[in-house]
């Protein structure tokens, strides 16, 4: 009896130890939004084919979605690092700051996210926090997507008027506006922005926005447009306001065309930078990195109805 007592306990023992042998990811989502789901689908298949598959028990993945609440979402990643999570996925700028301001040992890999100078996360000397990875992007390619407007709209004889919504609190956004505005200037646009806090004002203030004339909206990269885009977009297509954005994700939803990211391969790429950690259980050589993949994208049945000619280097994208 004492034997079998005995290897009951060594079994255990194993079945332990294997178990802890399982990386653990604690993912966070900011809010909920389809076209940032991408992102998580594209980290989770890099994982995947790097042989982290939650099916063959090579990972284990806990998933939390904050739903655009700030405190559920520091909630969120306290409880991942009680958990000794091996690493935070973090999608989106704000789950990205936030797990930087929470911790500085549990390495961080961030998505559809801005650069750290951006996010405003850098030290006294200028350097990322040691514990960020993953994959971010600057606003270089804001000035293409930009300037498309003029090519595509013709202006009318008091000019060209475009709008935008930004939320003050997201620092990618601001400094978008501020880029966007100079931009503006330097091509005789007239820019009209307006403030927005939440996704829950975005339906009112785009209101107001199309109040004022414009001739196009800008969609810039900012969360509270990625979460409010379905109302954005009904009330851009009621007043005869077409979309145009930086962020390739919204053309399925609803924007006329797009210069930008594409949020799975953005996922994908932060993923495949996971996996080489979870590994190695080393971050050795590993560096925060700028999204690789850009697309030209437009949707054809947006502009057919905008009666709009697209360029010949724009993919067409389903809806």
């Amino acid at each position: 009896m004492k034997t079998y007592i005995i290897l009951g306990i060594i079994f255990l023992a194993a079945c332990q130890q294997q178990k802890s042998n399982v990386p653990v990811v604690g993912f966070v989502d900011a809010f909920q939004d389809n076209t940032i789901e991408q992102a998580k689908t594209g980290f989770i298949d890099a994982l995947k084919k790097n042989g982290f598959d939650e099916k063959n028990g090579t990972v284990k993945i806990i998933y939390r979605n904050a739903q655009g609440n700030i405190p559920t979402l520091a909630q969120i990643v306290n409880y991942y690092i009680g958990e000794h999570v091996d690493l935070i996925a973090a999608n989106a700028s704000l789950s990205a700051i936030t797990a930087v301001q929470k911790t500085n040992t549990v390495p961080i890999f961030m998505m559809v996210a801005p650069t750290p100078s951006l996010m405003k996360v850098l030290d006294a000397k200028g350097a990322p926090p040691a514990n960020l990875f993953g994959i971010g992007e600057n606003l270089d390619y804001i000035d293409t997507s930009f300037l498309l407007i003029p090519k595509i709209i013709k202006p009318k004889s008091s000019g060209l008027t475009v709008g935008m919504i930004f939320n003050q609190s997201e620092p990618q956004s601001v400094e978008a506006i501020n880029r966007i505005q100079e931009l503006a200037k330097k091509n005789n646009i007239t820019l009209v922005s307006l403030p927005v806090n939440n996704s829950a004002d975005a339906q009112l203030v785009t209101s107001a926005l199309l109040n004022k004339n414009i001739d196009a909206f800008f969609a810039n990269p900012d969360n509270t447009v990625f979460a409010s885009f379905e109302s954005i977009e009904k009330l851009c297509k009621q007043a005869k306001v077409p979309i145009f954005t930086s962020e390739a994700g919204l053309v399925s939803r609803g924007a006329l065309l797009a210069y930008g990211a594409d949020i799975y391969q953005w996922g994908y790429q932060a993923g495949e930078q996971a996996a080489i950690f979870l590994q190695s259980k080393n971050t050795a050589g590993l560096h925060w990195e700028m999204v690789k993949i850009r697309k030209r994208v437009f949707n054809p049945a947006v502009a057919k109805f905008y009666d709009l000619t697209i360029p010949s280097d724009f993919e067409p994208i389903a809806p």
